[in-house]
């Protein structure tokens, strides 16, 4: 739906005729860029209904063909793709509430509690953003698999990212946001800390921990790396570490592969649809300090 701009109620005629006149210029000039965005969506979708020798023809084919459900078997049989699909599912899906969870508490403790150290706390938690990844990979694998014995099990995957830094950051700057007066009200009311915080802060920053979700189920669902590591075993897989697996040294399936990829992104369209309304509020509202 395209987005009317908004009118003053003291605008004149002219005035409102011209905002509109430059809406339209906007959205015409935006939409070849839109298209170019939806070209490789348009293309992923067409291709995973025709055969592989229809992919690597000279004339490509630009509409749906028949061949969806054979080049689905084919990945079926190839990666075991359903248990794959609900092994990311569930794993995302966890990962986005508990994470959402921890994030908001800390990001609400830094923003409306004082106590000593909590500028330093604060300030060693975002440093944590310097150190690359990669450096925390070996230590991770061996306190995961080793030393907790968690390997192949969907709490390997969901852990060690649980608590992330950029969750905390953005629930710290959408709690700001939240007059302190009104939980000084509720506090001199009698209600207890868990009750203002459930029932009063969390509700007014229901945009931010919208726009929050989209953000950690995206980062889950993509993940890759972590989850090629610590999951072993093809019933553990997640839905990429599963595609990947279709490139081999002397064959690729690419037809399974545009099949897989079409389907997983049907799940996080779900989530982002239903929650857009709320995407673009959470987003500039994070970035708001009161």
């Amino acid at each position: 739906m395209t987005a009317r701009p908004q009118v003053a109620a003291h605008d004149s005629p002219g005035v409102v005729a011209r905002r509109r006149t430059s809406a339209f210029w906007l959205h015409l000039a935006l939409l070849p860029l839109a298209l170019l965005f939806l070209a490789p969506l348009w293309i992923m979708a067409v291709f995973s209904t025709h055969p592989e020798t229809a992919i690597f023809s000279p004339n490509p084919p630009l509409w749906f063909g028949g061949a969806f459900l054979e080049n689905f078997r084919g990945l079926q049989a190839d990666t075991n793709f359903i248990r794959t699909l609900f092994n990311s599912t569930a794993i995302a899906t966890l990962y986005t509430v508990f994470s959402m969870l921890l994030t908001s508490m800390g990001g609400y403790a830094f923003a409306k509690f004082d106590f000593p150290g909590k500028n330093w706390l604060f300030g060693l938690i975002l440093a944590t953003l310097t150190i690359p990844a990669f450096v925390t990979i070996i230590p991770q694998f061996i306190l995961v698999a080793r030393d907790l014995k968690l390997s192949n099990t969907y709490w390997a995957v969901i852990l060690p990212t649980l608590a992330n830094t950029i969750g905390i950051f953005y629930m710290r700057q959408a709690f700001q946001t939240v007059p302190s007066d009104l939980l000084n009200a509720a506090r001199i009311d009698g209600a207890s800390e868990g009750r203002i915080f459930w029932q009063i802060a969390l509700p007014i920053v229901r945009p931010a921990l919208a726009a929050l979700a989209i953000l950690l189920f995206l980062a889950s669902w993509n993940d890759y790396l972590w989850p090629l590591i610590v999951l072993t075993q093809k019933d553990s897989y997640t839905m990429p570490v599963a595609l990947g697996t279709l490139v081999g040294l002397t064959r690729v399936s690419w037809g399974g592969i545009m099949v897989g990829t079409a389907i997983a992104t049907i799940p996080f369209l779900a989530l982002f649809l239903s929650l857009q309304r709320h995407f673009v509020a959470g987003i500039a509202g994070g970035a708001v300090k009161d």
